[in-house]
């Protein structure tokens, strides 16, 4: 941990569902709070996270106190869907292609936090409804103890060695779940070739997990050989586990590939406390937090302005060297992503 990481933040409340209410008090009834739901992987799992930073910052700068809950990214839009007409969260983050799912379904309103002109067209959205605060990429991990070298293909993994040894999250439910499914679609060629490849690895895969960030622990004891990731939450989980190495499935004779993930964050439709909402998010895309995401979360900065020099950043930037990086076709994704579920169940048994 950096000497100068954030302490774990007595304000800040993992909420387990159903919604509880922090110190006794509920979002509700409690003007000065702003209530966050967020997909895994950007708070520390010892209070060193890049939330756990912010957060803290924010509560002492604003005397806003952050109520967080957290999730599987799928998990966190099913539940805005359900509190729509009583929204309780004021911002969502989530991974691609949720958030445009959420935007589809109308729980996000237009805002533009400060700073989001520094942010690539790609990352974030047309009509203003979101926009990435941190970048990422999606990658596998495997236990460097018991599997020094990371296979090197999707094909490797269909091996016997690594019969409930393997496991992934979700798809449909977890953002790097529904990663899988968008990967090995690119790689194999198209979905017929990818849902073939997932049949054949399903002898090898221990099964469900609704969040990806459970899986690092396993993997860093030695109970999985390899799972999947991405490289922000990987990356920022290895300072406390030391047997975590990422790594990009290639096709046999390809090269490795991978694309981006980033965390998107918007306002949320009627939230309950929308202008502490917005002075969160404009924090977030702030310079002073922006600069701090690859030193602490261990991510890459959402802002083109910010161009990080520590130890992490030039870490980062070795692990992405000829890795190729492609550009999901997110509309399409989001459109059919019912029936690629559908799909990968059919093909999986799950």
């Amino acid at each position: 941990m950096p000497r100068n990481a954030a302490k774990p933040l007595a304000a800040l409340c993992v909420l387990a569902l159903p919604l509880t209410a922090c110190g006794g008090n509920s979002a509700a009834s409690d003007e000065n709070v702003v209530t966050v739901y967020s997909a895994d992987g950007l708070k520390g799992e010892s209070g060193d996270g890049w939330y756990d930073r912010v957060f803290k910052d924010f509560e002492d700068e604003t005397g806003i106190k952050v109520e967080y809950v957290e999730g599987g990214s799928g998990e966190m839009v099913q539940r805005a869907v359900r509190e729509k007409r009583n929204p309780q969260a004021d911002v969502l983050v989530t991974l691609p292609p949720f958030i445009q799912q959420a935007d589809t379904k109308g729980l996000l309103q237009k805002y533009a936090p400060t700073g989001a002109d520094q942010v690539g067209g790609a990352d974030k959205a047309a009509d203003g409804t979101w926009t990435a605060v941190v970048n990422n990429y999606f990658g596998f991990i495997h236990n460097t103890k018991e599997l020094k070298q990371a296979p090197a293909t999707w094909e490797e993994l269909l091996d016997g060695k690594y019969r409930n040894k393997l496991q992934y999250s979700t798809p449909g439910v977890a953002g790097d779940g529904t990663a899988v499914l968008i990967k090995a679609m690119h790689d194999f060629g198209g979905e017929k070739q990818a849902m073939e490849y997932l049949g054949r690895l399903q002898k090898n895969n221990v099964g469900p997990s609704a969040s990806t960030g459970k899986l690092a622990p396993k993997v860093d004891k030695g109970e999985l050989l390899v799972a999947n990731g991405d490289v922000q939450m990987n990356h920022a989980q290895s300072r406390s586990m030391p047997n975590l190495g990422i790594w990009f499935p290639a096709r046999e004779g390809g090269r490795p590939t991978t694309f981006a993930l980033p965390y998107a964050a918007g306002l949320v439709t009627k939230a309950p406390h929308g202008e502490n909402g917005k002075k969160l998010l404009d924090y977030m895309l702030g310079q002073k937090a922006q600069a701090q995401v690859s030193e602490i979360g261990g991510g890459f900065a959402a802002r083109q302005d910010v161009k990080a020099t520590d130890a992490n950043a030039i870490a980062l930037t070795r692990l992405m060297d000829g890795v190729e990086v492609f550009e999901p076709d997110w509309d399409d994704i989001e459109k059919n992503l019912t029936s690629y579920v559908d799909a990968w169940k059919e093909a999986t048994g799950s």
